[in-house]
């Protein structure tokens, strides 16, 4: 495994990887990586001759007040976590050489951004996507993976690629889970001992909210309702729980076609997401 700080650099190397005819596979990430991006890597190696991870904390998609400053910095850590998934290459730029003093554009998708994290966060997707091109542009993969947790994030990536005529396949990963059912997030290092015995409520109102679902509810109303009750009860503050369309991630008040359910909720200094997608049992 070898890394790569330098854009040139690494922009030599895709061009000749790609001249080669080798398929080119990308795991963005912002580091601290963990089992969830494990599963994503697997994934790339499965389908790409080459995997690359790209691990930079994006100052651009944090908000004010938000955690840009502490958001855990692990390298060494997450150099061994790569080189025992079979890592080929890191690509961990510093912030001067990804951002120079007069950096002036931004890709910003509309439409799919205007719900959920998007109207919580203002300006996170357009650093999300900002970054996203710029490492597209870089590292020229033909596939690049991103975790179903952020489904918001997946979804907007995957239009601006459509839109922008991007040549990658943008190819989503299932949530991955602790034991107690608490999505994996580089942020649960954040959650005090009795928060993390708190947080698996998340993903057990959740499971309520769908078997709700499968027992002929349909009212969004009343499923969000029974949630945010299950949630508020252990001690989080709510951000959002909402039932939303798939593709345009729009809200819907009665729930016909499969529809996403999403949460964030905060808990101390913790904002946690998650989500499911409510679809009736064949």
């Amino acid at each position: 495994m070898k890394i790569i700080k330098k854009v040139k650099t690494m922009q030599k190397l895709s061009d000749s990887r790609r001249c080669e005819g080798r398929v080119i596979g990308l795991v963005p990430t912002m580091g601290a990586l963990h089992d969830g991006h494990v599963s994503l890597i697997k994934k790339c190696k499965a389908e790409s001759d080459v995997t690359i991870v790209s691990i930079f904390i994006n100052r651009l998609q944090f908000g004010v007040n938000e955690d840009f400053s502490n958001y855990p910095k692990r390298f060494d850590a997450d150099k061994k976590v790569a080189l025992s998934a079979g890592v080929d290459y890191i690509f961990a730029p510093s912030e001067d050489e990804l951002y120079s003093d007069v950096f002036s554009s931004f890709v910003d998708v509309k439409g799919v951004t205007d719900n959920l994290c998007g109207a919580s966060r203002p300006g996170h997707f357009k650093g999300v996507t900002t970054v996203v091109a710029k490492l597209f542009n870089i590292i020229k993969p033909h596939k690049a993976y991103f975790g179903e947790k952020d489904y918001q994030q997946l979804v907007t990536i995957k239009k601006m690629v459509a839109d922008l005529n991007f040549d990658v396949k943008i190819i989503g990963g299932k949530i991955v889970r602790e034991r107690d059912g608490l999505a994996m997030s580089s942020r649960n290092v954040y959650l005090k001992s009795d928060e993390r015995k708190r947080a698996p409520i998340i993903y057990k109102s959740l499971k309520e909210s769908r078997e709700l679902f499968f027992n002929g509810e349909n009212s969004s109303f009343k499923i969000i309702k029974n949630a945010v009750n299950m949630i508020e009860s252990q001690g989080f503050k709510i951000d959002y729980v909402k039932i939303v369309d798939l593709i345009t991630l729009r809200d819907v008040k009665e729930i016909g076609s499969p529809a996403l359910m999403a949460v964030a909720a905060k808990i101390g200094g913790t904002r946690l997401i998650d989500n499911i997608i409510l679809k009736r049992k064949d």
